[in-house]
């Protein structure tokens, strides 16, 4: 993610070849692990070497303390999220909006229930972190990313295209934090996942409805040929 941490979560050094690399990701995966094992509160450098295989010098060596690791291990978890997002928006661009806005939901809805888990403890972990330059870095490229396949539909042209994506990834971001506070089933997961889809193309589908009844006012305009 291109955005610097606070000074007292930066990491004392990032890995530049591939051996320093994967020491990274087997801490990172240790972390996530013991996350998962023991919690927020009792996880320590400490335990998470012990887990990685590797000593305290090594950890000490990349991160001076707990919250650092976390940061940066979140700040993974974010820089991954928006790269697959980017690609999803990427491959759906000139879509029709039934397609974009499935495509948009489902990336990721499976993106966060992979591991389901893993994503709920990186939630519980950031509460005690400074990390709001990492969520507002992640939110302008999933805006950038939508806004662009948005505006790639050969049908739909939205007059205010920044209140359209907000509008559709709050919903989107919402709803899955919600489901996973709420631990729901699997079966109203996927139920509830459909009604996401439905629910913002009919919000698009609105819009330009509105417009026909109001010349001028809506947020999308379908395009006549």
């Amino acid at each position: 993610m291109d955005v610097s941490p606070p000074r007292h979560l930066k990491a004392r050094k990032m890995p530049r070849q591939a051996r320093s690399a994967s020491t990274i990701d087997t801490i990172f995966e240790a972390t996530i692990q013991v996350l998962l094992k023991s919690g927020t509160h009792r996880l320590t450098t400490t335990r998470v070497a012990e887990r990685a295989g590797v000593s305290v010098g090594t950890m000490y060596q990349y991160f001076p303390h707990k919250q650092a690791l976390l940061y940066a291990l979140n700040e993974r978890y974010l820089d991954r999220l928006a790269e697959r997002m980017e690609k999803v928006c990427l491959d759906h661009h000139g879509k029709s909006i039934p397609d974009m806005i499935a495509a948009l939901v489902t990336g990721y809805w499976e993106a966060k229930t992979e591991r389901s888990e893993v994503t709920r403890a990186l939630y519980s972990s950031a509460v005690e972190l400074d990390n709001e330059a990492l969520i507002d870095a992640f939110a302008r490229r999933m805006d950038a990313a939508t806004g662009a396949m948005l505006e790639s539909a050969p049908i739909v042209n939205c007059a205010d295209i920044h209140l359209v994506k907000a509008t559709l990834l709050s919903v989107i971001f919402g709803t899955v934090r919600n489901v996973f506070e709420r631990k729901l089933p699997a079966h109203e997961q996927v139920a509830i996942r459909e009604q996401v889809i439905r629910m913002c193309v009919g919000y698009l589908s609105s819009a330009d409805d509105d417009r026909s009844k109001n010349s001028g006012s809506s947020l999308c305009a379908a395009e006549r040929t």
